[in-house]
């Protein structure tokens, strides 16, 4: 009998070797998964410091935590619990914009290439001659104090501004120079993913927070008719 069954328990074994191996993959991948990458500064964000102010939330005051680029975008959630970034809200707030920041998902002033000492220039330019409507465009140019070497072959278009009527440029944190064009520096919570405000309790509470001050407010009704009558 024991012969009869030989050749299945021959078929199972590898069976069960195959799953040791998949597992002990499994772990050996999960030990060695790479770290994100490091993504490079941008002008409009070249340091630390610069990147806690636009993101908003009060992180700028951690800044001192992180002394170079590398070891911000280095950091994971127990990383930030230890440096003291407190409630986990903030830690996940900060991870989230950091990946952002490495999908190239950016607020205004992102994309901007040309920045001194944290303000860009935009001014009003006019469309090539072959563009057959006659479009204005918002336009990042070098800043006045700092003219470049060589003019510029191309100027970037910033997303979020555009030129309305004759020359007014409007978007986020423009502000009007005496000339033309206008500066966007930046600004505390520039970035900031404002958080909503609950109303009667929020979604979870919302109901019984209703309920409750309709029977306050018919509870002061009946007291008011009732002393009216006295």
């Amino acid at each position: 009998m024991f012969e009869r069954l030989r050749p299945c328990l021959l078929l199972r074994a590898p069976a069960s070797n195959m799953l040791k191996s998949a597992v002990s993959q499994t772990r050996w991948l999960h030990r060695t998964r790479q770290q994100p990458p490091i993504p490079e500064p941008r002008p409009f964000v070249p340091d630390v410091q610069t990147f806690l102010t636009l993101i908003g939330r009060g992180l700028s005051k951690h800044a001192s935590k992180f002394p170079t680029w590398e070891s911000l975008f280095a950091m994971g959630g127990q990383e930030l619990k230890q440096l003291g970034i407190e409630p986990v809200r903030q830690r996940r707030y900060l991870l989230r914009w950091m990946q952002k920041y490495r999908n190239g998902n950016l607020g205004p002033g992102g994309d901007f290439e040309f920045v001194k000492d944290g303000e860009a220039i935009l001014r009003v330019a006019l469309p090539p001659a072959n563009e057959v409507r006659p479009t204005k465009w918002a336009v990042n140019v070098p800043h006045p104090d700092e003219p470049p070497a060589e003019p510029p072959k191309t100027l970037v278009r910033p997303l979020g501004y555009k030129v309305i009527g004759a020359s007014q440029i409007a978007g986020p944190y423009a502000r009007m120079l005496k000339g033309q064009g206008v500066s966007v520096k930046v600004t505390e919570g520039m970035w900031e993913d404002k958080r909503g405000r609950k109303i009667d309790g929020g979604e979870r509470r919302r109901a019984e927070v209703r309920f409750k001050k309709r029977s306050a407010e018919r509870r002061a009704e009946r007291e008011a008719e009732f002393l009216a009558k006295l």
